[in-house]
C-alpha cells in the first residue's frame, strides 16, 4: 500500500559504527523510530565542597556529560511479507550482529596479538572501539560510546533465528572534551554544540518577545 501524497518524508535514526577495515559492518537503521528517549545531562564542574574558592562557582570544566537510553524495535515480519530473503531465513539477526560488533574487539586483531604472544612480543595493541554516531536527524549527529545494552529475543522461526527482537540502549556522548583534536568526533560534536547555540538563542529572542518585557541583567 502506497503511503499518502501529501504525508512528510520520515527520517529514520540510526547508529552507524566508522570502521575503515569493514565500513559496513556496522550501520543500524531503525525500522521503527522510538516513541520516547531519555537524556540526562550532568554538568562538568569543578569540584565543589566547603572551603571551595567562590570564584569556581560558575566554573565549567567542559561540555556536560550527556547520556541517552532508548529502546528500539526490529521485527523481520515485514520483510518476510516482501520476500526478503535475509528476512526469511535468518530474521532479525543481522540487525543484531551488528549492534553487537560495536561491543567487540575485531577478530582480526584478536588472532594477531595471539600470535604476537605465542612468538614472545609482551606488548599487545589494545584494541578500540569504532568511532560510533548516534543519528537522530539532522540535528542531532551525536559521537556516543555504547555503555550497555540488553536484548529481548521475542520470536523465533523454526531454526530458532530471532524473528523479533526489543534492544534497550545506553549511549554514553563524547565530546571535545573526551576526544582528540584529530579524531573526527572532536569537530562533529563542536558543530552540533554550535548548531544548539544558535536554536538557543532562537529560543531566547522569542521568549522575550512572548513575555512582553526586556531582561537587563549587567
Amino acid at each position: 500500500m502506497s503511503s499518502f501524497p501529501g504525508s512528510p518524508r520520515l527520517l529514520k535514526g540510526a547508529i552507524i559504527g566508522l570502521d575503515p577495515a569493514n565500513p559496513l559492518a556496522s550501520i543500524i537503521v531503525f525500522q521503527y523510530n522510538p516513541d520516547t528517549m531519555t537524556r540526562k545531562l550532568t554538568a562538568r564542574t569543578s569540584t565543589s565542597g566547603a572551603g571551595t574558592n567562590k570564584s569556581e562557582a560558575f566554573r565549567l570544566m567542559g561540555p556536560p556529560e550527556e547520556t541517552i537510553t532508548l529502546s528500539i524495535e526490529v521485527d523481520a515480519t515485514d520483510g518476510m511479507e516482501t520476500g526478503d530473503p535475509l528476512a526469511t531465513t535468518i530474521g532479525v539477526y543481522p540487525v543484531l550482529s551488528a549492534l553487537e560488533m560495536l561491543l567487540y574487539p575485531k577478530s582480526s586483531l584478536v588472532i594477531a596479538n595471539a600470535i604476537a604472544a605465542q612468538i614472545g612480543i609482551l606488548e599487545v595493541i589494545p584494541p578500540e572501539m569504532p568511532l560510533t554516531l548516534f543519528v537522530w536527524g539532522p540535528q542531532r549527529v551525536l559521537p556516543v560510546r555504547v555503555s550497555s545494552f540488553s536484548i529481548t529475543e521475542e520470536a523465533y522461526g523454526t531454526d530458532l533465528s530471532p524473528l523479533r527482537a526489543k534492544v534497550d540502549l545506553s549511549l554514553q556522548v563524547l565530546s571535545y572534551y573526551d576526544l582528540d583534536i584529530s579524531n573526527p568526533g572532536y569537530s562533529i560534536f563542536l558543530a552540533h554544540q554550535i548548531a544548539k547555540e544558535v536554536m538557543a538563542t532562537s529560543n531566547v529572542l522569542n521568549s522575550i518577545q512572548n513575555t512582553g518585557v526586556s531582561l537587563k541583567l549587567f
